[in-house]
């Protein structure tokens, strides 16, 4: 089978093997494909596999011999689903690659917030502790986090492994799903309850119409003035025209953000001077256990349609439907 990777870079900067796919046909990656490439690159593959390149009805009709299209993450709103189905082209996902990645850089987040360790640890470096007089000295609030409540939005796997490490911490745990919370430890609150009733509130659910600024100028209104907005899943899910006055008003204490609406963002987006707003560039899922796992489900993914072609009753774990 013909394989094109479209833009493999993220997935697999070079410390990593494509073995996983590599054992079912013949591989082409390219770090980056430009929308306009699409064609020209994977004009003769079987199979495309993608992060964030946009496979459109455009770029599908340009793909005569397409009939797998192996999203290599966890989000397919890249995929015109409609279109792949119509041209019976069989999509896939890799979900739960990166549920402990994203859960840890979720407090990793938290806790520079709470502790400031790069802000103290910066200052110590220019001389400030040696220059003290006192033994110790904080350059801001610190915050405990034993004794705080932890809001989480949306209680997929992600969310259910935060609450983990939050209810480690000491903290009570509080969440609003789509779906009935039965965990233990986890009360369930409307959206508004718990964005009054949280100190830290921590976004873990997709973006879809539903959910898109889910927290908006309302949401934040209702926030702790002390609170804390943690956002690791999609930037849309924040209303960010709402977030930099709330954060520059002190209506809320401070946002650790991986993600942003516009990916990369513009050299002057508002939130890069906002009041106590630490970014990161979408690294959450990032590390290389998550990233190698992810290139395994793809070539599960792979396997199980190579077996499909056989026999059509076979199940294939990651279908999109």
């Amino acid at each position: 089978m013909n394989i094109v990777v479209l833009d493999g870079y993220t997935a697999n900067p070079g410390d990593l093997s494509w073995a996983p796919l590599e054992k079912y046909g013949s591989v082409t990656v390219y770090d980056r494909t430009p929308y306009e490439l699409i064609g020209e690159r994977a004009g003769d593959a079987e199979i495309i596999v993608t992060n964030k390149v946009e496979l459109d009805e455009p770029a599908i009709a340009r793909l005569p011999n397409l009939k797998h299209i192996a999203v290599l993450a966890t989000g397919y709103n890249i995929i015109d689903i409609e279109t792949a189905h119509k041209r019976a082209i069989l999509v896939t996902n890799a979900p739960g690659y990166a549920t402990e990645s994203v859960a840890q850089a979720t407090f990793a987040l938290v806790l520079e917030l709470t502790n400031r360790v790069g802000v103290h640890n910066d200052t110590v470096k220019r001389g400030a502790w040696s220059a003290q007089p006192d033994a110790s000295f904080t350059l801001t609030p610190l915050m405990q986090l034993a004794g705080r409540t932890f809001g989480i939005i949306g209680l997929g796997a992600i969310g259910r492994a935060a609450a983990r490490i939050a209810r480690a911490l000491g903290m009570q745990v509080v969440a609003h799903s789509r779906s009935p919370i039965t965990q233990k430890g986890i009360t369930s609150l409307d959206l508004h309850s718990l964005c009054a009733q949280s100190d830290i509130v921590s976004l873990h659910c997709p973006l879809t119409e539903h959910t898109a600024n889910i927290i908006n100028e309302t949401t934040l209104s209702l926030m702790k003035t002390g609170a804390l907005l943690i956002n690791t899943s999609r930037g849309r899910l924040v209303d960010e025209s709402a977030l930099v006055p709330a954060l520059n008003a002190g209506a809320i204490a401070g946002a650790g953000l991986d993600v942003l609406a516009s990916e990369p963002p513009p050299v002057n987006h508002p939130l890069f001077s906002a009041k106590n707003c630490i970014i990161t560039p979408h690294c959450a899922w990032a590390t290389r256990e998550s990233r190698k796992r992810l290139i395994e489900i793809t070539g599960r993914n792979i396997r199980q349609y190579r077996a499909s072609k056989n026999d059509p009753a076979q199940p294939i774990e990651h279908r999109v439907i």
